[in-house]
């Protein structure tokens, strides 16, 4: 077994924007720019190796203890749920799930049961379930906006960067549904058996972000 923490990095914006965060930190991370083939690239200043994963293999990965940390955005995170501890919002990869629903339409004007399509269920669910509506969700795998426009929902909850999307297809953010941004998880064995160095990495992390935080 490898002494070197292991973390997933979520693949796409979220890995070039950790890439970022870990050269700012003085972590050499070229093995992660030219992977190549390899599916798992040790650092070689720092006793780290990253795994490049799709978002919700990051929390299988890090749940199932394969890799001691993890960073995933908050999204995956409340759509999948899991068992690791959530320990630091790392600030970038910013947007938010909204509510949408066409232009002029009054979507909680009606006592009929409202249709939700939507790429995260669970998410969905549990937002109305707070405000203790029942309605019909129905999971959509592509363009959420498309529901509306064809009469398959009444509304979406998606997630909303510009809105600029959303504008397009004739549809208006209604309300907010929760706030998204990259996250670092950590295997809750790990935690205990890799202590110093995870709050060595922690440490790091924070320090930097506190930095940005300083410059903004």
């Amino acid at each position: 077994m490898s002494q070197n923490l292991r973390i997933a990095l979520t693949k796409g914006r979220l890995q070039d924007k950790s890439v970022e965060l870990f050269e700012a930190m003085g972590l050499d991370c070229s093995p992660i720019q030219n992977p190549g083939r390899r599916l798992v690239h040790a650092l070689p200043n720092y006793p780290l190796e990253a795994v490049l994963a799709k978002a919700p293999d990051v929390i299988t990965y890090v749940e199932h203890g394969v890799c001691d940390l993890g960073i995933v955005g908050k999204d995956t995170i409340l759509e999948k749920g899991g068992s690791f501890y959530e320990v630091l919002d790392l600030g970038f990869g910013r947007c938010r799930f909204a509510l949408a629903v066409q232009a002029g339409s009054d979507f909680y004007g009606t006592y009929k049961t409202r249709r939700v399509a939507s790429k995260y269920p669970n998410v969905a669910r549990a937002f109305f379930q707070k405000k203790g509506m029942d309605v019909d969700l129905i999971k959509i795998e592509g363009s959420v906006e498309l529901a509306p426009i064809l009469g398959l929902a009444d509304g979406i909850v998606d997630i909303v960067e510009t809105g600029a999307t959303l504008k397009e297809n004739g549809l208006v953010p209604i309300e907010d549904v929760a706030p998204v941004s990259a996250r670092l998880i950590v295997n809750t064995a790990s935690m205990k058996l890799h202590k110093a160095q995870i709050e060595d990495f922690i440490t790091r992390c924070e320090a930097e972000l506190e930095k940005r935080r300083g410059q903004a």
